[in-house]
């Protein structure tokens, strides 16, 4: 019998009730966005989850949150947005998280183009205005009246969740999983993973982008502890880790960077994997991580929200393959010059297509078109390469590439050199024109202690070809990239 998440969240709560389900931790956020009378930290059982989920169910219902509705949740990294999350499921409904940081005109976009009968955490003060005509705003600290009991059945969701593009600019783009809110996705997602039953996952980034939402609600489901952060800070990561015996840790190379920047590291004797994806991860953060958790609890994977298709790495076999991302373990990637006339031979970068297995419809877009080729195949505009064993290797976005004098040059590439300079935190790199060549690549750093730009000169020159080296630096006193790891280039052109 096909049972909805709605459903197996209530058989969970009824059968061990007092088990912790969600701590947060509103001590690593500003206290503007906090809730009004939030505790310094909130630690809720799978009862309590249960009970707060039912009460805002109610609520929705009684706002008109019908089956196949969306719930758009604007709310910071905090335990009622997995309530709000679960209250959507138990009506049918499609949770839809959205960045509670968005400005009121890029909020007021995506909210057009979902259009849901609710809008749960705006920040108080925000204009009613962003919302379309027939959608209901509740404002950070809203506290359902609902009763604690489930309410009726529902038919399980049509999507189990709808994020926004974390990449998105212009017209937002809705990415819709094509899989229904059903207890088997859990099932057949979590253990490929390797996130196994009962244990503590320390969610570090904002639940509005889509892998720290995915994971958690793989990891809630499967009766994980969920540890929420609201900010990323490196030392408190690992405190928290400590403190809660995490088991599971999601990250981004980003902050893996920080991580290993710290002094003191704890062994984290009870970790069983760090997963990490999200972007190409310099190959010197990688080694350092792999040496102070060791191969067997590091893995990479490397997928879109659209969920065509993935790969994964150990951290022992990227000992053996340095730098790649992994093999195909789940639909289909080839990739093909960019012109799309043939498959790239091995070790040639081109532009990567995926494929679902056969019969599977892995998502459906609002407010935007795939871009496809006959077959069934979709790019995400990631450039890569396959080396002789299938092993895949990022090279950039094929937007993001720079041509240098009839050279093709990947950011990424560049950025993975720079930040191996001990003195930088993060780097950004960007083309600029060039009466000569064309474009030549900028960058964009971040530093601590006394750098110079003639230390950098020297670094990435004694790493890169002449067509790669930065031909400008530039500072930033601020982090280049948000908690997730993302950035959006087009800033720094």
């Amino acid at each position: 019998m096909v049972e909805s998440l709605g459903t197996a969240f209530t058989r969970m709560a009824r059968e061990r009730p007092d088990r912790p389900a969600v701590t947060d931790d509103p001590a690593a956020r500003s206290a503007a966005e906090l809730p009004r009378g939030t505790p310094s930290t909130t630690t809720w059982t799978l009862a309590e989850l249960e009970a707060h989920a039912n009460r805002w169910a109610h609520d929705l219902a009684a706002r008109g949150v019908r089956p196949g509705d969306f719930v758009s949740i604007a709310l910071p990294n905090v335990a009622e947005h997995y309530a709000l999350t679960l209250a959507a499921w138990k009506l049918g409904a499609v949770p839809q998280p959205v960045s509670h940081r968005l400005s009121e005109s890029e909020l007021a976009a995506v909210l057009d183009v979902v259009r849901p009968p609710v809008v749960a955490g705006l920040a108080p003060g925000t204009d009613p205005g962003v919302a379309p005509a027939g959608t209901t705003v509740l404002e950070l600290g809203h506290r359902p009246a609902g009763p604690d009991t489930p309410p009726p059945p529902a038919p399980p969701p049509p999507a189990w969740k709808a994020p926004t593009s974390g990449g998105s600019t212009g017209r937002p783009k809705v990415i819709v999983a094509g899989e229904p809110g059903t207890s088997d996705i859990v099932a057949s997602r979590a253990a490929v993973y390797r996130i196994e039953p009962d244990g503590t996952f320390l969610c570090t980034a904002p639940l509005f982008h889509n892998a720290p939402y995915l994971f958690s609600l793989l990891g809630l489901m499967s009766g994980h502890h969920v540890v929420l952060m609201g900010r990323f800070d490196a030392a408190r990561a690992l405190a928290l880790a400590q403190e809660h015996a995490a088991t599971w840790i999601y990250a981004v190379p980003t902050m893996m960077g920080r991580m290993v920047r710290l002094e003191q590291r704890p062994e984290l004797p009870a970790l069983r994997t760090l997963f990490h994806i999200g972007a190409p991860c310099p190959p010197a953060v990688k080694r350092a991580v792999i040496d102070w958790l060791g191969p067997d609890r590091v893995l990479e994977g490397y997928a879109g929200t659209e969920a065509q298709a993935r790969t994964s790495i150990t951290g022992r076999e990227w000992l053996e393959h340095p730098g790649s991302v992994g093999r195909v373990t789940g639909g289909e990637i080839e990739a093909r010059t960019l012109d799309g006339e043939r498959r790239c031979a091995v070790g040639e970068a081109g532009e990567l297509w995926l494929r679902p297995e056969p019969g599977r419809t892995t998502y459906r877009y609002i407010g935007a078109e795939a871009r496809t080729r006959p077959g069934g195949w979709e790019s995400l505009g990631d450039m890569g390469s396959f080396d002789a064993d299938g092993y895949l290797y990022l090279a950039d976005r094929a937007a993001d590439m720079i041509v240098v004098g009839g050279q093709n040059v990947y950011p990424a590439e560049i950025e993975a050199a720079i930040l191996e300079h001990p003195a930088v935190v993060s780097a950004v790199v960007v083309p600029a024109p060039d009466e000569d060549l064309g474009s030549v690549p900028h960058a964009v750093v971040q530093t601590e202690g006394d750098v110079t730009d003639a230390d950098l000169d020297a670094h990435v020159a004694a790493r890169l070809s002449p067509a790669k080296r930065p031909r400008a630096w530039r500072r930033s006193a601020e982090a280049l990239r948000d908690d997730a790891g993302k950035v959006r280039r087009s800033v720094y052109r």
